[in-house]
């Protein structure tokens, strides 16, 4: 049974409840002196802990999508990481998109229409060698006869950390919200490629082109965009692809816009910050490279990287998110720079949370399509 299956869930929760009632039910014969019935008070507490810990976990991590199966969880998912295919570079284009699975979304309310469609793909990367599973958002049109020869708008969107890219399709609703904003003329039709940021699991590479290591910013940067639109009607040209993202994947956004303006037009961070950790999960991203960990320090490319004609979006609230000062600090760095535009929204209270986020995607869904389509 796999980590977020109901199964689970339910398995842990009956645990919990057994023991809880089999520790009040055995606690009378337990309460006399001796060391066998402290042991076993002792044990009965413990156990019901545990379960009640279990429980609790399992249902935070089917809620938040922080881990997508046992062995992701432990640590032992080694399927996805990076790959080292010569073949890749011998297709057309040099990279490779495989449909792997695909399912249709319903329509609009209201709608009698279909609501487009959530293909799950495979995506090597050409010059990275990484590769990575996603979702594909198609929205209705792109079936439509009408459309045969349209070119859509695409955007990344990226998780937090760890992170699981299903979780932006079922928790975030990020195809639904999109289905709906277009029905409703409040944004154009747009491709939607949803994955997370760890292209190298379990190490969170900060799409960071780590030396001698996985090269997270150029799979995202290059390949993937080459891989996307050889595969699907995107629109070319400069700035014609969006990235948006949450925690880690929204400074993932931030960075990809500002480092690749010529691909990224617009860029969004939710609940984002704006310097590379680096920690336990990340190991050494730079390798003593000062001039890496500099680009990857967003306060520092502000002041002495070079203006990037680009479009960033940011997001906090004045209680319950820490980012709040910083997110303040950074748009008063970016306009400084009046070359990026910069836009926010500031919620009054919000925490680090998929609740907070499912109500700052719309609005941010809204403004990308209006800034891409302004290109």
């Amino acid at each position: 049974m796999g980590l977020t299956s109901d199964k689970v869930l339910w398995a842990a929760v009956s645990a919990a409840v057994l023991l809880f009632v089999g520790t009040v039910l055995l606690w009378p014969r337990l309460a006399r002196r001796g060391l066998w019935a402290v042991c076993g008070r002792v044990g009965l507490l413990l156990a019901v802990q545990l379960a009640l810990f279990a429980a609790a976990g399992l249902a935070a991590n089917r809620s938040f999508g922080f881990y997508a199966s046992w062995d992701d969880l432990f640590g032992r998912e080694k399927d996805q990481g990076v790959v080292v295919d010569h073949a890749a570079g011998g297709g057309a284009g040099g990279a490779r998109l495989e449909v792997v699975g695909s399912e249709r979304l319903a329509g609009a309310p209201g709608a009698r229409a279909a609501g487009g469609t959530v293909e799950e793909v495979r995506v090597v990367g050409r010059t990275s060698r990484i590769a990575s599973p996603a979702y594909v958002y198609l929205p209705p049109e792109y079936h439509r006869p009408e459309y045969r020869t349209h070119r859509f708008r695409a955007a990344v969107v990226l998780t937090g950390y760890p992170g699981t890219a299903r979780a932006l399709v079922d928790k975030l609703h990020y195809p639904r919200t999109a289905r709906d904003l277009a029905a409703r003329g409040r944004m154009e039709p747009m491709i939607l490629v949803m994955l997370r940021p760890t292209v190298a699991p379990p190490r969170d590479t900060e799409c960071v082109d780590v030396p001698d290591g996985p090269r997270t910013e150029t799979f995202f940067a290059r390949d993937l965009p080459e891989a996307v639109g050889a595969h699907y009607r995107v629109t070319g040209g400069r700035g014609a692809w969006g990235v948006v993202g949450n925690s880690t994947g929204g400074y993932c956004a931030l960075k990809l816009a500002l480092h690749h303006p010529e691909v990224f037009g617009a860029g969004a961070g939710l609940s984002a910050y704006y310097e590379a950790p680096v920690d336990a999960t990340t190991g050494d991203l730079f390798h003593g490279d000062v001039e890496r960990q500099n680009h990857a320090n967003l306060w520092w490319y502000l002041r002495h990287g070079p203006a990037a004609d680009t479009s960033l979006l940011v997001s906090s609230s004045e209680s319950g998110e820490t980012n709040y000062r910083d997110t303040l600090r950074f748009i008063e760095r970016v306009k400084d720079t009046r070359r990026t535009r910069v836009s926010s929204i500031i919620l009054e209270s919000g925490g680090h949370n998929f609740n907070t986020w499912r109500r700052e995607i719309p609005p941010t869904l809204e403004w990308m399509s209006g800034r891409l389509a302004a290109r």
